[in-house]
């Protein structure tokens, strides 16, 4: 058995070599400070719509804000729900539930929220389309284009359903009250209205908007913060809404700006062109705690770094080849060389926030080259180059993480090809072969509906891009959204991980994401156990 420590990883990288709001001052109130954060990516399709950009790079941007739920994620605690724009929420049957509307919470164009508005936020005209209310059938967006501007994007129905396989809708039962119909039982009806989708957005807003576009670079939404300026792919401005039911903002504004490169981060933080810095790698930390007036915050968050397999490759059509390459990494040297150890292997795509549906004794593929090759050689496998589609650092260590695990392959005889890739349109193309491409993998929900099901269920967007589909496990699927009894429901999660780490794997877990921000110590603010940034007044010393 091949041994790989940090240095002889880190040797393999050498080998494989609109117009803008000025700030407002209140009346007798102490002028605010603003800043300005640099991030490698602001959005991915350039819209601040929380149905098209589902992202990493978006939860940073969008929360907790800009969007607002009807109930809130605990984003400075332990991620589960807490009371947002619905002050009490109760179970009717397990098929509904039943929310009480926070009073007087204002839009940001004045408009008072009502149960109205909440209809609409989960409308067919805001999010299903033509869909029905029905699991366990993939939606694809080729069967969803729009033939007018006001319609939806291809992609948006299917994403909606992603989340809410079986919403019938949301009844107004009086201004102030609303039901949530569901098709079909689900225990986690409370952990959807709290995950990334699940926000309110203004009904007349949309009306205005003379197309989808025109509207998803300035939604109307309820945050502490409203969109003052959006230049996709160089800056977005949030100005504070000072009319906020939680109180007034601390921030005049709050200014992202898109620096790609690392180096250009770091410098622009040590120069005081930056206030913060994001998605820092752990080889960074040292230099800025080193200089004077900075610091860095950061951990682990509810994220893993993973590997997808397209199986229309006729190579990786082989389980036997896929399950070869998930042999073949060494993630503890991957942690180690990269990370500083300072994050960890997961047992398989599942978190601790799981509770009592968390697998006990389940862990990630285990590192050995003598069975990857064995494997390989039971499929028969000539050498044939398996391309990888890549990023340029849109993750943290992307890149160095990507050439590492190529040589790693290489080492059991495995031709894996780096195929760089500007942006993720060209890395999801259905033009030429696809092989290998990297993801992560988000817990939206305390619960392993999200991932499994939200990312490689029959609507995850595995299944939606044609990667990899598996009849048992879409049957699976259904189990965890729609069944009451938490036994079974964590057999068929159970069996979920052995399908798709195993016999059939779609993906490899890599490890735990972390994430590190670089900032100026001066800055009484604390980085939340997510992407997300909370510049709300409770999070916020001025």
């Amino acid at each position: 058995m091949i041994s790989l420590n940090r240095r002889h990883a880190l040797s393999l990288i050498g080998a494989t070599a609109g117009s803008l709001v000025l700030p407002r001052f209140a009346i007798g109130q102490a002028a605010r400070p603003s800043v300005t954060i640099a991030v490698q990516k602001i959005t991915n399709n350039n819209t601040l719509c929380v149905w098209k950009e589902q992202s990493n790079v978006g939860e940073r941007v969008f929360f907790p804000n800009f969007w607002e739920g009807l109930i809130l994620r605990d984003w400075m605690g332990n991620q589960g729900p807490v009371a947002g724009l619905a002050t009490e929420w109760k179970r009717i049957d397990d098929k509904t539930i039943e929310l009480k509307l926070r009073q007087g919470v204002k839009f940001h164009n004045g408009d008072e929220l009502t149960a109205e508005d909440v209809v609409f936020s989960f409308s067919k005209e805001r999010v299903f389309g033509d869909t029905e209310p029905a699991g366990g059938k993939t939606i694809f967006a080729d069967d969803h284009k729009p033939t007018t501007v006001k319609e939806l994007p291809a992609s948006v129905p299917g994403i909606g359903r992603r989340l809410w396989p079986a919403l019938a809708g949301v009844e107004a039962v009086d201004k102030y009250t609303v039901r949530f119909h569901n098709t079909t039982p689900d225990v986690t009806l409370e952990g959807r209205l709290y995950a990334y989708g699940s926000q309110i957005a203004n009904r007349r807003a949309w009306d205005e908007a003379p197309s989808f576009a025109d509207w998803a670079r300035k939604p109307i939404t309820t945050g502490p913060y409203m969109v003052g300026e959006y230049k996709p792919d160089v800056s977005l401005t949030l100005v504070a809404f000072d009319d906020y039911w939680g109180g007034r903002p601390p921030l005049e504004q709050i200014r992202f700006v898109e620096v790609p490169e690392v180096a250009s981060r770091v410098n622009g933080l040590l120069s005081g062109e930056y206030d913060f810095a994001c998605d820092l790698p752990p080889d960074q930390i040292a230099a800025i705690q080193a200089a004077p007036g900075f610091e860095v915050q950061g951990s682990t968050i509810q994220n893993h770094r993973i590997s997808v397999f397209n199986v229309q490759n006729p190579i990786l059509a082989d389980p036997l080849v896929r399950r070869a390459m998930t042999h073949s990494i060494d993630r503890k040297a991957i942690v180690e060389a990269l990370w500083a150890g300072q994050t960890v292997i997961p047992a398989g795509l599942q978190f601790a926030s799981y509770g009592e549906m968390f697998v006990e004794g389940w862990a990630a593929p285990e590192y050995n080259p003598e069975l990857a090759r064995d494997l390989l050689k039971q499929a028969n496998y000539k050498g044939d180059a398996i391309p990888y589609r890549l990023l340029n650092n849109y993750y943290t260590n992307q890149t160095p993480n990507a050439q590492i695990m190529v040589e790693m392959w290489k080492q059991v005889g495995l031709n894996v090809e780096i195929e760089m890739k500007e942006n993720w349109g060209q890395i999801h193309d259905p033009a030429g072969i696809k092989g290998v491409r990297d993801w992560s993998a988000s817990a939206n929900i305390n619960d392993p509906v999200t991932p499994m099901v939200s990312q490689f269920g029959p609507n995850g967007e595995a299944q939606q891009k044609k990667d990899w589909t598996n009849a048992e496990v879409n049957e699976l699927s259904v189990v965890l959204e729609t069944s009451t009894d938490q036994a079974r429901r964590k057999k068929a999660f159970a069996r979920m991980l052995e399908i798709c780490e195993r016999e059939d794997p779609v993906y490899q877990v890599l490890h735990q994401n972390a994430v590190f921000t670089g900032m100026k110590s001066s800055l009484k603010w604390r980085a939340a156990p997510a992407f997300a940034m909370d510049f709300r007044s409770a999070n916020w010393t001025n």
